[in-house]
């Protein structure tokens, strides 16, 4: 996850998210609570990844949650330990899910393939897991996570049942070409039927905001399976940044349009 003001490169997110994570900062934003109450959860941390357990009788399906980038690699705490994903995970696994979270190695503009492999990965964890049914996962990116979108929305895989998309960025940035790889308003063309769930926010940053209107025109031209949640008065972050009975509704409907997806 990363704010945009003044973004129109990638040295400006990253010079942005180095601003914002400053060590010298004593209380960063990604340290401020979740907009809604975290449910208890038992978390197991299974090397780069932790699973939040639902309270289930057989397989369970499960959310991975995607955060943003570029992230500098020296950041403390990593984003599975921010309480925004932990408590989008507890909420998953309160609600029936398993809620996974990772950390990904989108640390530098040209670290996105080995952000791809990152996530990859994490899904083949989860799915050989024997308590998760590996035919019903979600996969859920955040901010600039979502440029690793694409690989899951150009063909996806049978167990995919939804994609998540929270102020998201979804195609180039004025001074940021990107290969086609990365381009989710492009992907979106071969999603078919995949339910895809976006909340976008009102106060988004103009070169984000762009990218999002390309991804619902080329959604709406391909007869893709989208669903919008709107933020009017959101910002980016506003899942941690305002603490509004807006955007407490905005999550809650989009985890449960998520969740049922997963049904």
């Amino acid at each position: 996850m990363f704010y945009p003001q003044g973004v129109d490169s990638p040295c400006g997110l990253a010079r942005v998210a180095c601003d914002r994570y400053g060590q010298a900062m004593t209380a960063p934003d990604f340290t401020k609570p979740f907009v809604l109450p975290v449910p208890a959860a038992t978390v197991e941390r299974i090397g780069n990844v932790d699973l939040y357990l639902p309270v289930a009788t057989g397989p369970a399906p499960a959310i991975v949650f995607v955060h943003g980038g570029p992230l500098p690699a020296a950041l403390t705490p990593r984003p599975r330990d921010w309480p925004v994903f932990q408590g989008y995970a507890a909420l998953a696994a309160d609600q029936g899910a398993f809620g996974v979270t990772l950390n990904h190695g989108f640390h530098e503009p040209h670290d996105l393939a080995v952000g791809a492999a990152d996530i990859g990965a994490a899904v083949e964890l989860v799915r050989a897991d024997p308590r998760v049914d590996p035919d019903r996962i979600a996969l859920w990116f955040f901010s600039g996570g979502g440029l690793l979108a694409g690989d899951w929305l150009r063909n996806p895989p049978s167990w995919l049942r939804c994609v998540g998309l929270t102020y998201p960025l979804l195609g180039e940035l004025p001074n940021w070409p990107l290969e086609e790889r990365w381009r989710a308003d492009l992907a979106v063309a071969g999603s078919g039927r995949l339910p895809i769930v976006l909340t976008r926010v009102g106060r988004e940053a103009p070169q984000i905001a762009v990218t999002v209107t390309a991804f619902t025109d080329a959604a709406e031209a391909a007869g893709a399976n989208l669903e919008i949640i709107d933020v009017p008065n959101g910002r980016h972050s506003f899942d941690l940044l305002d603490h509004t009975d807006e955007s407490r509704a905005a999550v809650q409907q989009a985890m449960t349009l998520v969740v049922n997806a997963l049904a």
